[in-house]
Formats: C-alpha cells, structure tokens, sequence
C-alpha cells in the first residue's frame, strides 16, 4: 500500500517511478519500498557490505545493484572519510544522523557537495539505510547559468563597441596620420603614439567581436582526434617544455558540437594550464570518459538533452585563487600579470554556442576542467543553430 502510495504521489510531482525490486532473501519487505524514491538510498549491513540498492543508487555509484552487493563502502571510499563517522553514530545512538557537503572522491567514484542522511533498521542488527543527495549537478548547472549569462554581457558588450568604438577610432588614427605628415620630430612620435594605441584598441575591440552571436553549425566530431590535434599543437609551442598525457576512453562514441570550436576550447584551457604550471615538474592530463545523469533542457522547448561524454583538461599546478573563482568565466577575469581576462570568458561562450557544459575544480596541485558534451542526435545531420 505504501509503495502504490509514493508511486501515485511521485507521479503527481512528475518524477520518474521506477520499478520497486524485490528485496534479496534476508531483507526485510520494507525495504522494497526504497525502490521507489528518486534520491539514490542503499542498505548496509554491520560491516558496511552492500545488501540493497535502489535505481536512483545504481546512478549515484556507476554500478548495478547486483555489482554493489559484492563490494563494501570501505572498498568506494577511504577508511577515515567522514561518512563512516557518521554511520557509526547512527549505530551508536540507534538514531537517524545526518551531514552535508561531503566530497565522496577515489578512483572509484567522485562526488561532490553530497547531502547524506542515515537511519537504523531494526529488522537488521548494525544495519543502516544510507540515503545520498548529489548536489554537484544542480551547483554545476547554477554555475553554468552565471557562465551564460557572462556570455551573453560579453556579446552585448562586443556588439556596442563595434558599433560605438571602431568607427570613431578610424577618425582618430587618420588625423593622427595627416598630423604626422607636417609635424616636426617630436611631435611626429606623439603621432606615432597615437596611432599605436588606436591599433591596440582596435584589436582588442576585435578580440570582444568574438563574442557575438554567430550560427554554430554542428557535426558528429571525434573527440580523441581533436585533443590529438590540441596535443601536438602544444608540444610544438607553448607547452614544449611539458609532460602531456593521454587518459582516453577508446569506446566512447562522437561527440555532437563543432571541431573549430572545441579545438579552440581546448586549446585555450591547455594554454593556461601551461601557463599555470611549473616549467620543471609541470604536467598536463588530457582525459575522455563516459558519465550518466547529467541532463539539460533546450530553451524554448520541452527537450532534454544528455551531456555524457566528458573531456577533461588537468594540471599539477597551485590552483586558482579563491577570489576569482566564482567570477572565473567572466570577461576581464585574470590571475596572470598583463592578460585580458577574455580566455575563460570565450571558453565559457563558445561551450554554451553547442549545448555543452564547462566547470572547474581547483585545489593546491590540481587544477580541472570538465567539459560535458551531448551524443549525437538519433538521426545526425549537419545543423546550425543559433547561438
């Protein structure tokens, strides 16, 4: 009765009902009524072995329920990570114990900002029913909004110097020039200085009209054979005095997004993580993988779009400081002594022009970027599509 109950009211607030399974033979039949929640929930014995595991828990941990009963938590997580202090409270004080903004990371898993909340299960001595919150995604997606939105200034702000800038510079450099032709020495290189900070500005102006609203045609593009390209780019200039290696996924399929684009991408995140790190012991990881769970609306419609193919830029270098991280995407950001601050902001338009995702971890020898990209449609074809 009390599964019909959450299956009608998860069908109320149109969430996805998944089939209840039927607890392993030792469970109690309660705990079938897990399968029906939409937050990831497991069952844990004394020993913090697997016994049960809901759909939503498969997602969470990147392994069938079947796969998760062979292992123990201790074998996903290190020993002396906070979760097991507070599972061991739970046992203690035979009470419900929560905790929140836990990091699960090891090479078997990595999540961020978790909402965790354990309760004992008194049909089973020492055993725990663990539910787990990811809000990694939705902080992703909130950053990724301000990225947008970062964009979006940057491409109002290109368009209103093109119009507003370059053509009074135009004015100015030719009556520095007509000046120069009948004035004497000194007053000749002050007509020269003229002229260079005119050229200066111009660039930069045409540096911002990058940003503006173009048509982004996209294709299925091998992602392996891009970061090939970026690669050897790079260890033929800036980065030529770096370790580059390659963490590539050979089984993931292509991408959908457009190759000058992501070359370009990529291109600018390994250019500052060269920049960032040691010239004597610097080292840069290009990786590739395959991730469940991260899904997008298109604007203006009612479709979902899956973001499972990841690119990841890392670097051993200090990190980004704490006071520009949360401003990072926006124009005229910068760590570095004489930039422009217009790298990141580009980054971070030309990822929002194809319908991916862009975000950053940063700690003290450990520099990410992760890209998140869509598979192709089911029919592909050439498409372009505003900005």
């Amino acid at each position: 009765m009390r599964s019909t109950a959450l299956s009608r009211a998860a069908r109320a607030l149109r969430l996805p009902v998944p089939p209840v399974p039927v607890p392993p033979v030792g469970l109690p039949d309660s705990v079938a009524v897990l399968g029906a929640l939409p937050i990831a929930a497991v069952v844990l014995d004394a020993e913090d072995r697997f016994r049960f595991a809901n759909p939503a828990a498969e997602l969470f941990f990147q392994h069938s329920a079947a796969s998760l009963r062979s292992y123990s938590l201790r074998d996903l997580l290190p020993g002396d990570h906070r979760l097991f202090a507070m599972l061991a409270q739970v046992r203690l004080h035979d009470a419900p114990v929560s905790d929140h903004d836990l990091a699960l990371e090891s090479p078997r898993l990595r999540r961020l900002g978790v909402a965790a909340h354990g309760a004992p299960l008194p049909e089973m001595p020492g055993g725990v029913v663990l539910t787990l919150q990811d809000g990694s995604t939705a902080q992703m997606l909130d950053r990724q909004l301000n990225f947008r939105g970062a964009a979006r200034s940057a491409s109002a702000m290109a368009a209103m110097l093109a119009h507003e800038v370059k053509n009074p510079l135009s004015g100015i450099r030719g009556a520095a020039q007509l000046l120069e032709q009948g004035a004497s020495e000194g007053d000749r290189e002050l007509c020269q200085l003229i002229q260079d900070e005119v050229d200066r500005i111009r660039n930069l102006v045409e540096r911002m009209d990058m940003f503006s609203e173009r048509p982004v045609e996209q294709a299925e593009v091998n992602i392996h054979e891009v970061l090939d390209h970026v690669r050897r780019i790079a260890l033929s200039g800036f980065a030529a005095h770096l370790k580059i290696h390659q963490e590539y996924d050979p089984s993931l399929p292509p991408v959908w997004g457009n190759r000058d684009l992501l070359i370009q991408i990529l291109l600018n995140l390994v250019k500052n993580a060269a920049e960032a790190v040691d010239s004597r012991d610097g080292e840069i990881w290009l990786g590739t993988g395959y991730h469940h769970g991260v899904r997008i609306a298109v604007p203006g419609s009612r479709e979902r779009v899956d973001l499972p193919l990841q690119v990841v830029v890392r670097d051993n270098g200090p990190g980004i400081p704490d006071q520009v991280r949360a401003t990072l995407f926006e124009p005229f950001v910068t760590t570095k002594r004489g930039g422009q601050g217009l790298g990141l902001a580009l980054v971070a338009k030309l990822v929002a022009d194809q319908g991916a995702l862009i975000e950053c971890d940063t700690r003290p020898g450990r520099t990410s970027f992760r890209l998140s990209l869509p598979v192709p449609p089911p029919n592909p074809r050439r498409s372009g599509v505003a900005a």
